[in-house]
């Protein structure tokens, strides 16, 4: 699973050029394991053949607007989990401290609770603990998976993928929650709402480390022996 995962992670990353002339190798390493049904694997073609075809300003843009521009798409996980409440401070301190105590460390400026910082530090586990964790947010890639079919969205492909590789179905009462916090449709004033906390996008920020050469490179390095203290 963890070729696939580092797959999905750079997937998930700001489109780049590199991704994009990597895609062919990024695909390679998701049909080698074989970690996803037929029907998953049909559903990642059409954000693949984007990537083999479209121009590279389409693709940045559309990522954008999905989400940058989009809380009821953020791919911040405890966005979705706890919403505004102060839980969610208390929750990425918890989720940083788990990936220290497993020996990993973030080498960004990026929260842990990123999709794509999150999926990499998943991908270091061994297979049944890997699982487990991305058990956890399962409700979450259920809800994001709905809304991106709803708006036509390739990256739906993505996370029906991330449901099928938990090998869990979170309860409907989970995914309801996720609605309670994120609501599915944005309100007008999406960008008033955000003004309070802006995002600033420096080195080492999630449109750095998408598509990146860090996650293709660590998917090359993946047939490698692995140390255990690297970076998530």
């Amino acid at each position: 699973m963890k070729l696939t995962l580092r797959a999905f992670a750079a997937l998930l990353g700001y489109p780049s050029a590199e991704l994009q002339e990597h895609i062919g190798e990024v695909e390679e390493s998701i049909r080698s394991e074989r970690q996803l049904t037929r029907a998953d694997r049909r559903r990642l073609e059409p954000l693949l053949e984007g990537f083999r075809t479209a121009d590279l300003l389409d693709l940045q843009s559309a990522y954008s607007e999905l989400f940058d521009r989009s809380r009821s798409l953020s791919l911040h996980l405890f966005e979705h989990v706890h919403g505004d409440s102060r839980e969610r401070g208390q929750a990425m301190i918890d989720l940083g401290e788990q990936y220290l105590a497993s020996g990993f460390f973030l080498d960004s400026g990026e929260l842990p609770d990123f999709v794509p910082v999150f999926l990499e530090y998943a991908s270091c586990l061994p297979l049944n603990d890997a699982r487990e964790m991305l058990g956890q947010p399962a409700h979450v890639f259920v809800a994001l998976a709905e809304r991106l079919d709803k708006r036509g969205s390739p990256y739906a492909g993505l996370f029906h993928g991330l449901v099928s590789l938990a090998g869990c179905k979170p309860d409907a009462g989970a995914v309801a929650g996720v609605d309670q916090n994120t609501p599915a449709t944005d309100p007008e004033d999406i960008d008033q709402e955000w003004e309070e906390a802006p995002v600033s996008f420096s080195a080492g920020s999630a449109h750095d480390m998408g598509g990146p050469t860090g996650v293709v490179a660590k998917i090359r390095a993946s047939n490698r022996p692995v140390n255990r203290e690297q970076k998530a």
